[in-house]
């Protein structure tokens, strides 16, 4: 039934205090939230018990939220949505690299700082790698313990403490104890067990089982013991069988509401072919995976996979853009030429990173343009020679260069006239339709 509410009936049962501590800035913007589902109640420290039950696990996103992390930053799960283009995916694939506790110390050590210094910078993003996971596959329980907290203090990531070993289990989860990692496999024979390791060290579990029927039913019996900040991985036997249960499980939790199966998944990618370890990762991004674990530290492998991941959890109704302002590329003089395209971030660094290509330096005039294309913005009349103009004059163009040439995209050539009335004292320069020939451009026209 409380599903049904809406963000005002909601609203009534807050405590209109409008506190922010939730993280909303008044009690309806978060009661809009828990209507949608964006939002649990557990968010609101002054809920009332009144409102607990008749919100309760109901106000809850249909894939459960888990926060990982010392500071609980690596979000998984609070997804609402089958497809992207329905709203939007929230929370995105997380990508963790292994290691074994067998392998050579100096390797261990190469690798993590390997990994702890990786960063993609990809159209103004950084994008780095968000876990460590730590497999045992010795006997020694204080060995593997010792690599699982010298993997958390070289990278300040969360763990992923992999073992079979309830003893392993047990001395890595209080060598990495408030990290706020996670412990893998439960079972339901191991379930109760670990179950205290966890609640005792500060770390959410990730469930296992022979199929999904399996899982849901240990999923559901935690959940009544209290325990509910958990991962579900599926023991699959190809990518498409992988594909198959995904879907069937975010299904699921969306369509039938089957709360037993809504939580983020994991998927541990074994040795194999370089190929074929990417198809499953990819399988995983793409289809609802909440954690991959990559066998080793593939730089090549992992900018595939990053801009996949970026592409597929921008949120398709705001569009990634930089900041509206005139950027000097290179290092620009006040006679450098001046260059003009829309602030959608893609479009931002390929024509900038074209021009630096050049062997040049120049100014780039980026109007506000509300993260489109340039032919999208121009349909829109977010980038038309008047609109330009205006801001133009708005951050004083004028006042910051000598150069009274202004570039412009070939594909709006139309817009050189207007641009031209707009601007008096300016020369309008019709550039090349693809940034890819802005090279040949500046050496022909600007040299």
């Amino acid at each position: 039934m409380a599903k049904k509410l809406s963000g005002l009936k909601i609203q009534k049962l807050l405590p209109k205090t409008n506190c922010k501590e939730c993280g909303s800035n008044t009690c309806l913007a978060f009661a809009m939230k828990l209507a949608s589902q964006k939002a649990e109640l557990s968010a609101c420290p002054y809920a009332s018990e009144e409102a607990k039950a008749i919100l309760g696990a109901a106000s809850e996103p249909p894939v459960k939220g888990v926060a990982l992390g010392k500071d609980k930053s690596l979000k998984l799960g609070e997804e609402t949505v089958l497809y992207r283009h329905e709203k939007t995916f929230v929370n995105q694939t997380a990508i963790s690299i292994n290691i074994n506790d067998t392998d050579d110390d100096a390797k261990t050590d190469e690798t993590l700082n390997k990994i702890k210094d990786y960063v993609l910078d990809r159209v103004g993003e950084l994008l780095t790698i968000d876990m460590i996971s730590v497999t045992q596959l010795g006997t020694d329980a204080d060995k593997f313990a010792q690599v699982a907290k010298k993997a958390n203090e070289i990278t300040g990531k969360p763990i992923i403490i992999n073992s079979a070993n309830i003893a392993g289990i047990e001395k890595a989860a209080e060598a990495v104890k408030d990290t706020g990692s996670l412990i893998s496999d439960v079972t339901a024979e191991t379930a109760e067990e670990i179950t205290k390791i966890a609640k005792n060290n500060g770390h959410s579990l990730v469930v296992t089982g022979a199929n999904l029927d399996e899982i849901s039913a240990t999923t559901a019996k935690l959940k009544e013991v209290g325990f509910n900040d958990l991962v579900m991985n599926y023991k699959a036997l190809s990518v498409a069988e992988q594909y198959q249960i995904n879907s069937i499980a975010r299904r699921a939790a969306l369509k039938q509401e089957n709360k037993s199966v809504g939580y983020a998944s994991i998927c541990f990618i074994g040795e194999g072919d370089l190929l074929s370890n990417t198809v499953k990762a990819v399988t995983e991004i793409s289809k609802y995976g909440g954690v991959i674990v990559l066998p080793s530290f593939n730089p090549a492998q992992l900018v595939g996979l990053m801009t996949l991941r970026q592409n597929v959890y921008t949120d398709p109704q705001k569009p990634i853009q930089v900041e509206p302002k005139l950027y000097p590329i290179g290092e620009p003089t006040k006679d450098s030429p001046v260059f003009v395209t829309t602030n959608f971030s893609l479009t931002y660094f390929i024509v900038a990173g074209e021009i630096e290509n050049s062997g040049t330096s120049a100014w780039l005039v980026i109007p506000e343009c509300e993260g489109m294309s340039v032919l999208t913005a121009w349909a829109a009349g977010k980038f038309s020679g008047a609109y330009i103009a205006k801001f133009m004059k708005e951050i004083n163009v004028d006042g910051q260069v000598n150069t009274r040439d202004i570039i412009i995209p070939g594909y709006v050539a139309q817009i050189s006239g207007e641009l031209q009335e707009s601007l008096p004292g300016w020369n309008v320069v019709v550039g090349p339709q693809e940034a890819a020939d802005i090279e040949s451009f500046v050496k022909q026209r600007l040299s």
